[in-house]
């Protein structure tokens, strides 16, 4: 059986926080390592499982995916 919210032993991400840094990643590929707006992130992330706005920006602010002006957003 799986448990999505627990962490994971190996790395202490969950299955969620897995799927939206390796989303963040794909897209900074795709933008030529420019900043990703919040926006398009949580677009993108809500395809594979829904998230609030704000809980996404909770958990970029706690995995440290913000940037240097207080957000991601551009």
């Amino acid at each position: 059986m799986r448990y999505p919210h627990i962490p994971d032993v190996r790395d202490g991400l969950t299955r969620q926080e897995r799927v939206v840094l390796y989303v963040l990643h794909q897209t900074q590929k795709e933008r030529g390592g420019r900043n990703v707006p919040t926006a398009m992130l949580w677009g993108r992330v809500c395809e594979h499982f829904y998230i609030s706005p704000e809980d996404l920006s909770a958990m970029l602010a706690r995995l440290g995916a913000r940037g240097a002006r207080g957000g991601n957003s551009e």
